[in-house]
């Protein structure tokens, strides 16, 4: 019964992946006063792409066409691990910090060889930059998550959650320091404002969509979904690693459902912070990408020290 509950956890978490970058865009456009499309349009895009034949250069090589298929399992894989609507699944065993970045990093570096595979100029721009912001954005991350990990003296997710849980509410100043640091972490590696423009296809300012220029067809299909999955497992991580009241710690009907509809209210709020940000802010150029990374590191070393200074000698 565990497991059946982990894979329909995991199912779910794929399905509404679409639908929340969906919202994301349902939400920037209300703020910009455009008219918003339907919140089931990338479920119609990721259809209709994967009805189509892709377009394959006759300069690929094998990796080229493998590679959506790795990166889209390498993205389920980390969504099977991450607690999205209850903790202590059969799971919980490999919801481990560093086995998620693992998957992160895997899935990355076939995204960037693939963009490299053709030979062509905006496909190893993309990778050149890609592999860039993922050199500062990884040590951030792992900053950040170290922080929570040592107030629960576990590297394990889902007991880290427990243990949140059973202090109940406590103000840290670390944490406060690690949510920014996460959140800007999470800006960047989704490819959103003010790092990189999911829209655009401008080849001074474009760092995804050089990778996959050349790409069509499901092959097109998988890439944006597994993209769509990134962003919604770090809007699941940022959710119920600091504000993770409100997951259902028993395996009961009703904990699940209001284990579900808690984690839909947070990433319906945290889209629209979102939404906010990327319509105040303007893209910034790429070689203050380091000094935003740079910062977001800052932030979760200042968490780790005041753990280590107000925290621990509790």
């Amino acid at each position: 019964m565990n497991w059946l509950i982990a894979i329909l956890q995991t199912a779910l978490f794929v399905a509404l992946a679409p639908l929340l970058a969906g919202f994301m865009k349902f939400c920037k456009c209300r703020l910009q006063n455009r008219r918003a499309p339907s919140l089931l349009q990338p479920y119609r895009d990721l259809l209709k792409l994967t009805c189509k034949q892709p377009v394959i250069s006759e300069d690929a090589s094998w990796l080229f066409c493998v590679a959506p298929y790795i990166i889209f399992t390498a993205m389920v894989l980390a969504a099977s691990v991450v607690p999205f609507i209850a903790v202590d699944l059969p799971t919980s065993a490999e919801a481990d910090v560093i086995v998620l970045v693992g998957f992160f990093a895997f899935a990355r570096f076939f995204l960037a060889l693939a963009g490299l595979d053709i030979g062509t100029a905006f496909g190893g721009m993309g990778s050149s930059r890609e592999m860039t912001i993922s050199s500062l954005a990884e040590p951030a991350m792992l900053m950040a998550v170290f922080t929570l990990t040592m107030t629960a003296s576990t590297t394990n997710l889902s007991g880290a959650m427990e243990y949140i849980l059973s202090e109940g509410v406590v103000l840290r100043p670390s944490f406060v320091f690690a949510l920014f640091a996460l959140l800007l972490v999470a800006v960047a590696e989704t490819g959103r404002i003010p790092i990189d423009n999911p829209t655009t296809h401008l080849e001074l300012t474009m760092i995804h969509e050089a990778m996959i220029l050349e790409y069509s067809g499901r092959h097109l299909a998988l890439i944006e979904w597994a993209s769509q999955l990134k962003f919604m497992l770090y809007g699941v991580l940022i959710s119920n690693i600091f504000f993770p009241w409100g997951i259902a710690e028993s395996f009961g009907l009703s904990a699940l459902g209001y284990g579900l509809l808690v984690i839909s209210g947070k990433l319906i709020l945290l889209c629209i912070f979102l939404a906010f940000t990327e319509t105040a802010v303007a893209k910034m150029r790429l070689f203050r990408v380091q000094e935003y990374l740079g910062f977001a590191y800052l932030l979760g070393l200042l968490g780790m020290l005041s753990h280590i200074i107000l925290e621990s000698t509790r």
